[in-house]
């Protein structure tokens, strides 16, 4: 089970440092960074450690399966971006 980004994300980059497995995206220095509103999730590289979430200030990452109702859709959406 993946870890998910909701709009709560500022978008500070912090999560995307510390990703072991670099399954978030965009990076700061990406050209994407500038024409997103948040970073995004890769289900199928997340390896579930929780370390973006542990890091998130903002508790804007929920594992996917305890995702709010009103927040599901964010799962297709971090699936998408890598689409």
């Amino acid at each position: 089970m993946a870890y998910v980004v909701t709009d709560a994300c500022t978008k500070d980059f912090v999560c995307v440092a510390e990703c072991t497995t670099a399954a978030i995206a965009p990076t700061a220095d990406d050209a994407k960074a500038g024409t997103v509103s948040q970073v995004y999730i890769n289900p199928d590289e997340c390896i579930d450690c929780g370390t973006c979430v542990s890091v998130c200030a903002q508790n804007a990452i929920y594992a996917e399966d305890e995702l709010p109702a009103d927040k599901a859709h964010f799962a297709e959406a971090n699936k998408a971006y890598f689409n």
